[in-house]
């Protein structure tokens, strides 16, 4: 076991000397933002959003006929508020153009990443290694925010790899978790057995702060209050992924006797906004991206609740300009700056990211985020719900490329059933359109029988 101490160098020295990244740099310069004044912020903002306009329009093809079809070119942005002119994109946009809008000088350059989609809907997309550095700083920059700091301490419940990795790449992974003073319990592998096992490990590795699944934590936590005993409290716990309710917050602080911090983010941007102690929203990352809520026609909203539109500041390479997400979120409550001294501004409440916890006849628990962490293996669907609609049944509605998909829903009924058990009865079936809840939004996983998690 690394210390905190050797940690706090070790990882350091990996990110900067041995990967050749700046994410310290650019943690310093973020570390600093957080405290400079509102029209410093803005002024931030504005030269950050019209380099990357004016690069999206001389190097992005795409960009360049969508905005000239909608009358609008980056020399138009004076102002951080004449983004609300400029259209939005999201996901079947991307899907549909998606090599046009990799910029031209950054082609064969970019990193890949694919997504389940927390809304059903996988797609891939590229970004640069800058922006990946970035992001890692900005998420460290959140965690701080509950008490952790680079090398101290820290236990995730987290998605791990769902196919099968070779020892080498688990040699490297265990190795680069111990550099970074973190060690990962799986949340896709909940058994009641391994339940006690992930307490047994939060008393061993003793972590400063606890971070997982918002789901994965509350089945721990139930566990915990089943199953009374002295154990270690961390300093902290950090959710995410998925809405945390006010019941859910009071079981987590009750169980693992710490304070919650909730933090709110996807996998296109990372972090996108996080609780300070005061716990009156979430500090949006302002000096990173530009969020937006708007209205069905793309207007923005300055009050209320609205579609999450989301502007990467520093993605070159596939530049994200308004991008939907698929969430719904409202501005907080606190009025003007927060308590905190912060000049980041704050975002309320987040809706639209509700995935149920399903489970099996033997007693396995699986995280709504599994079915998402596992289609973005799956290049032929490009949507997906899943129902349980009995404790040994699951039913999976797909829309995608039927003619290409026989070989994949073979490897999809393959790993659904080792996750599930042989107990549990899994019906596939293509389908024209996803369906949507009576208000409106897309679930991703329904567990539609009144049985107890078990």
């Amino acid at each position: 076991m690394i210390s905190s101490w050797m940690a706090r160098r070790a990882y350091p020295f990996y990110e900067t000397r041995l990967r050749g990244r700046r994410t310290f740099e650019h943690l310093a310069e973020y570390e600093a933002n957080q405290w400079i004044s509102a029209d410093e912020l803005h002024a931030l903002q504005l030269a950050k959003l019209q380099a990357l306009l004016g690069h999206c329009e001389a190097q992005v093809p795409f960009y360049r006929r969508h905005w000239a079809a909608a009358g609008v070119s980056a020399r138009d942005l004076r102002e951080v508020g004449d983004l609300r002119h400029f259209p939005t994109i999201d996901k079947q946009i991307i899907r549909a153009h998606r090599d046009e809008m990799v910029a031209a000088s950054w082609r064969g350059r970019t990193l890949s990443k694919s997504t389940g989609g927390s809304t059903g809907q996988p797609f891939s997309f590229e970004y640069t290694r800058e922006s990946y550095e970035r992001r890692m700083a900005v998420m460290m920059r959140g965690y701080a925010w509950a008490g952790w700091r680079q090398g101290d301490r820290r236990l995730d419940v987290w998605g791990t790899e769902i196919a099968p990795v070779s020892a080498l790449r688990q040699a490297k992974m265990r190795l680069h978790d111990a550099v970074l003073g973190r060690r990962v319990v799986s949340c896709f592998d909940m058994t009641q057995d391994n339940l006690e096992r992930y307490r047994r490990e939060i008393d061993r590795y003793r972590p400063k702060v606890v971070v997982g699944y918002t789901s994965a934590l509350v089945e721990l936590a139930r566990w915990i209050e089943r199953h009374e005993g002295a154990h270690w409290a961390p300093q902290a716990v950090i959710t995410a992924a998925e809405m945390l309710s006010s019941e859910q917050r009071a079981l987590l602080e009750r169980s693992f006797r710490a304070p919650v911090f909730h933090t709110y983010g996807c996998r296109e941007f990372m972090l996108i906004g996080a609780e300070c102690d005061r716990h009156d929203g979430y500090h949006l990352s302002a000096d990173h991206l530009v969020v937006e809520l708007t209205d069905d026609a793309g207007r923005t909203l300055d009050d209320g609740t609205g579609q999450v539109t989301v502007t990467d500041l520093h993605n070159f390479g596939m530049p994200f300009v308004r991008y939907l997400n698929g969430d719904l979120a409202s501005r907080s409550s606190a009025q003007a700056r927060c308590t905190c001294g912060r000049c980041l501004p704050l975002l309320g409440a987040v809706e639209g990211r509700r995935l149920d916890v399903l489970t099996s006849p033997d007693g396995r628990i699986i995280p709504g985020e599994f079915f998402p962490h596992l289609m973005k293996d799956f290049s032929s669907i490009e949507a997906f719900q899943v129902r349980q609609t009995r404790e040994d049944r699951l039913r999976i509605l797909l829309v995608g490329q039927r003619e290409h998909g026989d070989a994949d829903l073979a490897r999809l009924r393959e790993r659904v059933a080792h996750q599930t058990g042989p107990a549990m009865a899994i019906e596939v079936e293509w389908v024209d359109m996803i369906p949507l809840t009576p208000s409106g939004k897309r679930r991703v996983t329904i567990r539609e029988i009144d049985a107890a998690s078990a």
